[in-house]
């Protein structure tokens, strides 16, 4: 954040949000809220999003640490569950939809003439291969196994994100440094730690920049532009209007890139602890990266107080630790268009409470 932005600040609120398939979602004290635009009608649809922190039922849940690991899962769930809806909102399953559709009727059509060919039979027309198709497709709507199906899917999905996730960050790590110890010294293994934690760091870095160059994620990270420039706007105390929000700037220190950064970097100092104190877990790459997944609770926890800690508190202390994430979001938010900068606006106003309540 720079000083302009940083001086003129009335307040610091604790809304936040996340950018969604062509929208936003608000989160505040009291209620959470998407708004997304629909890319035929172009009208925006504001809902209410059902959702009660796990930590309100247990005091437990609120600890320092503890409180830290509950929000991060509460995020997940309350995060999928608006990507998906906001799928469905922006209308865009109906064009991958006819995507797919236009796709499986070419290869029902060259299937089809192959099997007219083999047969000595009058090639089928366009229209009827597609009326046959679509015939299929109603049976296979009408299944009521589909709905089951379904949600298998989108289970497996999720699984399958999570593994990509302990590949990606756990296992590569060790397995490189293990082949890069393996033609060098032993002595290398007492960097083990930093070496591995810098991998990490490189490795987040190139998956952002190539998942940044598609057009969908190109769009996703302006919305997620949008939901910054409108909590600054209302952190200086402007109203929310389009060109208000258009001049704020689109780092935030309560961001999840500086979560996500934070995460790896404590991940780092406490793997160095525990492979100090106990050496020995190392000699396995197999424990080793079962270790860290025990830890990740832990690295989550502390991430999360710190950036709880740097958006309460305006100093040089906590500018060292925010400008690594702050850097990280010149790749995951991009400067929105004024129709992404009213969608974040439409999802901002309606949690925003009339005691102040959000207010840190």
């Amino acid at each position: 954040m720079n000083n302009q932005n940083r001086d003129c600040l009335c307040k610091k609120t604790s809304i936040g949000g996340q950018a969604v398939i062509e929208g936003v979602m608000m989160k505040g004290p009291l209620k959470t809220v998407l708004a997304v635009r629909n890319t035929f009608t172009k009208e925006i649809t504001v809902e209410d999003v059902p959702s009660k922190p796990a930590s309100q039922r247990n005091k437990f849940l609120r600890l320092p640490l503890v409180r830290g690991v509950v929000g991060f899962v509460d995020s997940l769930r309350t995060g999928y569950k608006t990507l998906m809806r906001s799928s469905e909102l922006s209308g865009m399953l109906e064009i991958e939809e006819e995507e797919d559709k236009e796709k499986k009727l070419e290869k029902a059509l060259k299937k089809a003439e192959r099997k007219a060919k083999r047969n000595g039979q009058p090639i089928p027309d366009r229209e009827t291969v597609q009326a046959q198709l679509e015939e299929k497709e109603k049976s296979k709507e009408n299944s009521k196994g589909m709905e089951v199906f379904m949600n298998i899917l989108m289970a497996i999905s999720g699984v399958l994100g999570v593994c990509l996730a302990v590949v990606l960050f756990m296992v590569l790590p060790t397995l490189i440094f293990n082949g890069i110890k393996g033609i060098s010294t032993d002595a290398l293994e007492n960097y083990r730690t930093l070496i591995e934690g810098g991998m990490k760091i490189v490795i987040l870095i190139v998956y952002l920049l190539l998942v940044s160059q598609t057009q969908y994620i190109k769009r996703l990270f302006k919305y997620h532009g949008a939901e910054h420039k409108t909590i600054f706007c209302y952190e200086k105390g402007l109203p929310l209007t389009v060109e208000n929000v258009r001049k704020q700037i689109r780092f935030h220190p309560r961001c999840g890139t500086s979560f996500m950064f934070l995460m790896i970097v404590v991940g780092i100092v406490f793997s160095l602890l525990v492979q100090q104190l106990f050496p020995w877990l190392t000699n396995s790459a197999a424990v080793w990266v079962i270790i860290k997944i025990l830890m990740i609770p832990l690295f989550c926890g502390v991430g999360y107080e710190l950036i709880k800690f740097c958006g309460r508190h305006d100093n040089l202390l906590t500018r060292i630790i925010a400008a690594p994430g702050l850097w990280m979001q010149r790749i995951t938010t991009k400067e929105p268009d004024d129709d992404m900068i009213e969608v974040a606006i439409a999802s901002m106003n309606p949690v925003i409470p009339e005691n102040g309540e959000d207010q840190i």
